[in-house]
């Protein structure tokens, strides 16, 4: 099991694993060696995942779900397979990780009493500029 915070946990069978050839470092062994680790992970359907977790996990990883549900991680960073398995699991906690916190609600804010007098003193000012160009453009008799 792999422990994201007190409340969610996911089990490492949940988690498929293929490994691909990466274009990132790995001198010689980089056209031979398939060092690059492509996570998959049913978030769809996964049990480990209370729903709203799983909500606010859809919206966060975005592009990274795609149609059949599963979220893909690569990484292909580091010269071993271990490693860059790994870095992708980090990766995979830390996002499921931000997607257990919950937002804080927004609470509707007044405005201070300085801004509300700095309005009306504006729009005053406009009004009076204003009344000024009515009086000055007015035909005589």
């Amino acid at each position: 099991m792999i422990e994201v915070n007190g409340r969610v946990a996911i089990d490492e069978a949940e988690l498929d694993f293929e490994f691909i050839r990466s274009s990132g470092p790995g001198g010689q062994n980089v056209n031979k060696v398939s060092t690059a680790v492509r996570l998959r992970f049913d978030a769809t359907t996964s049990p480990s995942l209370p729903e709203d977790v799983r909500r606010r996990l859809f919206t966060l990883a975005g592009r990274r779900i795609g149609g059949d549900g599963f979220l893909t991680i690569l990484a292909q960073t580091e010269r071993t397979q271990e490693a860059n398995r790994r870095a992708a699991v980090e990766r995979l906690v830390e996002l499921i990780a931000k997607a257990c916190e919950r937002p804080k609600p927004r609470r509707p804010s007044r405005p201070t009493l300085g801004s509300q007098q700095r309005r009306l003193a504006s729009k005053k000012k406009h009004s009076e500029t204003k009344a000024r160009r009515r009086d000055l453009g007015a035909p005589e008799d």
